[in-house]
């Protein structure tokens, strides 16, 4: 068998055997298989897509690649929530503490930023001490003891995925929807849990630009998941605008302290208690996600959420107290205004251009390597459907470096969209696939 052959069958549209997906993969862990034909077979399936029969397989041979977070002699229910990437997303952050609270044990393995879209990771690390690189024994720790744990993925855990994912970044195939289902449930299953909760975004600050490729993703994670045992339910949710009023690394975990102490932007807590909702009744906590979002509401009320979270930031090694001291000043010395330039109504404020503008600012990545500031970012004081008038801040805007604000001022003016008349009211969470 012959790297080559396999990649030309794919070229051609032909269906690969787990035989032949097993060879490339399990090559490429090896080191035997180099970077430039995995680069070739990878654009040969975002052109020629792969069949269900084909996608489960590499998942699983995804998965065998590497070690499973053993999460035995822990009570569950295991149930987290995976997101497909967008700008300003922090729900992550805000829903495990929630979960927690109502006796869902949350195991979260997360990334880091790459591209225009945000990493959990790299939020997490701009609090001060916090360690996102916890060993298998650590996690099994804190998951108890706090219902909810958040790491990275480690070098043994399905490193396959860890070494396609960064080829993919730089290769120009992330959108591949066979690509993508493999990789999210590859970590997602390797992690332990027991049901799954998807967050599809489309939009112009997803990969997934329509509503129509956002669903196809949405049916591949869940038929693939299902098929792989485990409980799976989908949301396909709007991201034609940065979620919440905050977009980078420090100011994302400020603005999720915000949300579980009531005081979270309505988009923002829309995403999160919908998402929170499917959880809570993949746990067997309640009937309905009626239910379910009651149940997030009346333990966001009682303050649980808010104790879990702070417990959680000391249980991996962050520092409480001066987390609490930033709060609010934490921010780059490297600063400007975006103000209206014109009256009438934010039609919207652009996702893509904000998170391209994000990676000039150093709030993410143009490769895997590069470093991120914790203290860019954006704060958004009007948004889509405000009215304004002239010279009204829009937005304040921090960068790591002036050269970095220098290219990011123009995209962030260019992203907002002016209306003379009201825009209609965006539909949040367009439905539900499971």
């Amino acid at each position: 068998m012959r790297a080559v052959d396999i990649i030309m069958n794919k070229r051609n549209g032909k269906e690969l055997s787990r035989e032949e997906i097993g060879f490339l993969i399990g090559g490429y862990v090896a080191g035997e298989i180099p970077d430039y034909q995995v680069s070739a077979w990878a654009m040969a399936v975002f052109f020629r897509g792969m069949t269900a029969k084909e996608t489960a397989a590499l998942t699983d041979l995804m998965l065998k690649s590497g070690a499973s977070m053993d999460l035995s002699g822990i009570s569950g229910p295991f149930v987290d929530k995976h997101s497909t990437g967008g700008v300003g997303d922090k729900t992550s952050l805000i829903l495990a503490p929630i979960v927690a609270a109502l006796g869902i044990k949350d195991p979260m393995m997360s990334g880091r930023a790459l591209g225009h879209t945000g990493g959990t990771l790299d939020k997490l690390d701009a609090i001060p001490g916090y360690r996102s690189n916890l060993e298998p024994a650590e996690f099994r720790r804190i998951l108890a003891k706090d219902g909810f744990a958040m790491t990275g993925q480690t070098k043994d855990i399905v490193p396959a995925d860890r070494l396609l994912y960064a080829l993919r970044d730089v290769t120009a195939t992330v959108e591949s929807i066979p690509l993508i289902t493999a990789s999210i449930l590859s970590k997602k299953v390797a992690e332990g849990a027991d049901a799954l909760v998807f967050d599809v975004k489309f939009g112009s600050g997803a990969f997934m630009k329509d509503a129509a490729d956002g669903e196809k993703l949405a049916r591949s994670l869940v038929d693939t998941g299902t098929a792989m045992g485990k409980k799976i339910v989908a949301l396909l949710t709007d991201m034609n605008e940065p979620l919440g009023n905050m977009m980078g690394n420090f100011l994302e975990v400020e603005e999720s302290l915000d949300c579980l102490e009531g005081k979270g932007p309505a988009d923002l807590m829309e995403v999160t208690l919908e998402l929170a909702a499917r959880m809570v009744v993949l746990g067997g906590k309640a009937k309905d996600a009626s239910e379910g979002r009651r149940l997030c509401e009346q333990a966001l009320a009682g303050g649980k959420p808010r104790e879990l979270f702070l417990a959680n930031i000391e249980s991996q090694g962050g520092d409480v107290k001066k987390f609490l001291e930033m709060r609010g000043s934490y921010r780059s010395p490297v600063s400007a205004e975006i103000r209206a330039a014109k009256p009438g109504y934010i039609a919207r404020i652009d996702a893509w251009k904000v998170g391209h503008a994000g990676v000039d600012l150093g709030v993410g990545r143009n490769r895997t390597e590069d470093a991120v500031s914790p203290t860019a970012g954006v704060q958004f004081h009007l948004k889509g459907g405000d009215k304004v008038a002239p010279g009204d801040l829009i937005m304040t805007v921090w960068a790591r470096d002036k050269p970095g604000l220098a290219a990011a001022l123009p995209q962030l003016e260019e992203s907002v969209e002016y209306s003379g008349s009201a825009p209609a009211k965006r539909q949040l969470v367009l439905k539900e696939i499971g």
